[in-house]
């Protein structure tokens, strides 16, 4: 099994053109020959205003931007688990979503 631990930022992009939130996190990625799985937690306790910002956001929707420090990215659901962990999944396209600009 393959594991990455590193930083990353969550996005939360309206359209092509206006990203809502980011929101970087410390992600633990564990890849296998089955798929994959990823964990993670805020870099840094949110702020009153930025947890409600977030909150919000994820009511709109869950689909994020997972953001690495290369630039590749890819589109996850996002889950707010207890203490502030954070289950991460391929989003798969079930309902219409734009893309961030490449």
């Amino acid at each position: 099994m393959d594991i990455h631990e590193g930083p990353a930022v969550l996005e939360w992009w309206a359209n092509r053109s206006t990203c809502l939130g980011s929101y970087p996190v410390d992600v633990t990625v564990a890849g296998s020959g089955s798929g994959w799985s990823c964990r993670a937690v805020h870099a840094e306790a949110l702020s009153a205003e930025h947890q409600e910002g977030f909150d919000f956001l994820m009511e709109l929707g869950p689909v994020f931007t997972l953001r690495f420090p290369d630039e590749s990215t890819i589109e996850v659901d996002v889950v707010a688990e207890p203490a502030g962990h954070l289950t991460l999944t391929a989003w798969e396209p079930t309902t219409p979503h734009v893309p961030p600009p490449a």
